[in-house]
């Protein structure tokens, strides 16, 4: 049950990518922008640097998470305490492992993540902060696609 670090490292920069795209004037930036009350001055005013590095940092935290949300031999593993070399679990091992590591699967698990986990978790600070449901849906579907993207990306490269 290595974890496939390389996988990891590849989707803690999707949404880094993603977020050039979603959040490009073109795609939905202007509409954020106006959603958040974000002004050009308060973005000239960050430093990038630290935003992007920590930005990359906490990505590759959730990437790290996102295995147990895609590989459930994990979820066996972590049943068991480790104890791979049972003859039930050994069995169970030969029966199942990789039967549901494909990028589709993955794909699936991210997408889910997003819809019952980020979502809420936005929608709920959203409505407290007195934002729009088009800020919550802007920004909850980027979380949405990103994890689909990640999740096919961990589960499609452990197979």
């Amino acid at each position: 049950m290595e974890p496939n670090f390389l996988a990891i490292l590849v989707a803690a920069v999707v949404p880094i990518v993603l977020g050039f795209i979603w959040y490009n004037p073109k795609v939905f930036g202007t509409a954020w922008m106006r959603a958040a009350e974000m002004t050009e001055e308060k973005m000239k005013g960050a430093n990038m640097a630290v935003i992007f590095i920590v930005s990359l940092l906490l990505s590759g935290l959730l990437a790290f998470f996102t295995i147990f949300l895609v590989v459930h031999e994990v979820g066996v593993f972590g049943m068991t305490e480790g104890q791979m070399d049972g003859a039930t679990t050994q069995a169970f091992m030969e029966e199942w492992a990789g039967k549901y590591r494909s990028f589709k699967h993955g794909a699936l698990h991210g997408a889910m993540a997003g819809i019952f986990m980020v979502l809420p978790i936005i929608g709920i600070n959203a409505l407290f902060e007195r934002k729009s449901w088009k800020y919550i849906l802007i920004n909850a579907g980027y979380w949405i696609v990103a994890l689909a993207i990640m999740g096919s990306i961990i589960s499609g490269w452990t197979a």
